[in-house]
């Protein structure tokens, strides 16, 4: 072969090389983005005082942007959640970890549950009293265990073997949440110490985060005080993978509200299979199931979520609840009332 031919033949390669390389060096990144939620129910701007709302919004700030900053140094949608739901755990603004409510018989009964894309793996752990950060439990539960759930004396047993430190159930104590089972334990039909408003509240209140990450696995995560004035070890939706929580590579979701209507109706679940089956938007598969599917067995409460494009979820039939999120193509925001 001529020399000039050869020559010719490697200047074209390394060409198609440097262009190739070129091309992959401006590929663009993945899309990524975390959502939260901080409770759903009857919230209402009159009933808000501006120091409140401004404490509520200044806290899922703050829990947003824990676990965005996870996302945007390249960290996994798990550590992502958990950041910004460790945040909401040690706040007594919401019912989870530190602000839970009590029960019956007077004692703070948490309950978790975590899900990542990747592998379909999950952890949950319910009915736990010594435990600070319920949601780092379920995850440890997710990856250190054969199971899926633990509960109560189980659960804290396995949590000790891990090496977490367990807190005295003082740790838990606030007047506010106190005052809440105070009321409920006085109210009776003939004598109402409770609204409508009120007493549909004491039913429900959780945290929530879902995240995609830039190697596109999704990850949800759920924690919760459970119902105010609840008995019979009772357990909600929240530890509950495909009720109160569920992830797959199509779609992750984590909900808040009435947990019987959750578990019955399998809402998490319900939305991705939806997503993945009828072929259609994350949004829209949400608001069939909260606000008709839920709604028609009497149901309330709200969901947040995302998909495998990062597009954002936010759905509810209460008054309000207390969102937000941001993605990494620009979208920020903190939401707390309808029609906001």
């Amino acid at each position: 072969m001529p020399i000039m031919t050869k020559l010719l033949k490697t200047l074209t390669l390394t060409a198609l090389l440097a262009a190739s390389f070129s091309a992959l060096a401006t590929k663009p990144e993945r899309p990524y983005g975390l959502v939260i939620h901080g409770g759903a129910g009857t919230i209402l701007k009159k009933n808000m005082t501006p120091e409140a709302e401004k404490a509520y919004r200044e806290k899922l700030d703050e829990a947003l942007n824990a676990g965005y900053a996870v996302l945007e140094q390249g960290g996994s949608s798990i550590d992502a959640v958990k950041a910004s739901i460790v945040i909401m755990e040690d706040s007594p603004l919401f019912n989870a970890g530190k602000g839970a409510v009590f029960t019956h018989e007077g004692v703070n009964e948490l309950d978790a549950s975590i899900m990542y894309s990747k592998d379909l793996s999950a952890g949950a752990i319910a009915g736990v009293s010594h435990i600070k950060n319920p949601i780092l439990l379920a995850d440890t539960v997710r990856t250190d265990s054969v199971h899926v759930m633990m509960a109560r004396e189980g659960a804290e047993e396995f949590a000790k073997e891990q090496g977490f430190e367990l807190v005295d159930t003082k740790y838990f104590f606030t007047q506010r949440r106190w005052d809440q089972l105070e009321k409920v334990l006085k109210h009776t039909p003939e004598k109402p110490e409770l609204s409508e408003d009120e007493a549909k509240n004491s039913k429900f209140g959780t945290v929530g985060a879902v995240a995609l990450d830039k190697d596109g696995n999704i990850a949800a995560a759920t924690s919760t005080g459970g119902m105010t004035n609840k008995r019979y070890g009772r357990i909600g939706d929240s530890p509950v993978i495909g009720a109160g929580t569920y992830a797959d590579k199509n779609c992750g979701v984590s909900a808040t509200g009435h947990g019987e209507y959750f578990i019955r109706a399998a809402v998490t679940y319900d939305i991705c299979a939806r997503v993945k089956y009828k072929r259609q938007g994350i949004q829209e598969s949400a608001d069939e199931v909260i606000h008709d599917k839920l709604v028609e067995m009497g149901g309330d409460g709200g969901v947040i979520g995302l998909d495998a494009g990062a597009n954002i979820m936010a759905s509810f039939n209460t008054e309000g609840m207390y969102h937000g999120w941001k993605t990494s193509n620009g979208q920020a925001a903190i939401k707390i009332y309808k029609g906001e």
